[in-house]
């Protein structure tokens, strides 16, 4: 008998694959798989996009925080610090949308840290209304399918 994922010859009372990892006879891996496998791509692009969307307020403010020293005179009380906090929420930003570009072509290029990351990336986004919540549950619906990574280690492999 064979894996009909990567064609490993299976022994006779094996549940699993030794290769790669496939349950046999277990219906929900293979929904997994096909879950996984057809909602990666489309995962990794929203997460360019959201770090896309993220990046320009990021840009915006830390442009801002380097230039309203020539609109805010010193005089006013707390003039130091509107620059101060618009860099950095600008930064934290500009770090967000780094990580989302980064794990959006990890999930893309199927390689192995990517899926972490973005199952991290995916419960911080929970937190974010609207678009957060929304990428965040789908992140978490397509990556948490396959619940030991296997499959996703799988499909990193084959690339």
């Amino acid at each position: 008998m064979f894996c009909n994922r990567c064609g490993a010859e299976l022994e006779p009372n094996s549940t699993a694959c030794p290769r790669c990892g496939r349950r046999l006879g277990d219906p929900v891996s293979a929904v997994a798989h096909s879950r996984l496998q057809s909602h990666l791509h489309t995962l990794g692009i929203l997460w360019i996009v959201l770090g896309a969307l993220f990046l320009i307020p990021a840009v915006l403010l830390l442009f801002f925080g380097s230039s309203v020293h020539f609109v805010i005179h010193r005089q006013e009380p707390f003039a130091a610090f509107i620059p101060l906090i618009a860099s950095f929420i600008g930064a934290t930003l500009l770090i967000l949308a780094a990580g989302g570009i980064c794990v959006g072509m990890g999930l893309i290029q199927r390689r192995p840290w990517a899926r972490v990351c973005a199952i991290i990336l995916g419960v911080l986004a929970l937190f974010h209304p609207i678009l957060g919540t929304a990428l965040g549950i789908y992140t978490l619906w397509v990556l948490l399918a396959d619940e030991d990574g296997h499959e996703y280690l799988y499909l990193s492999r084959a690339t």
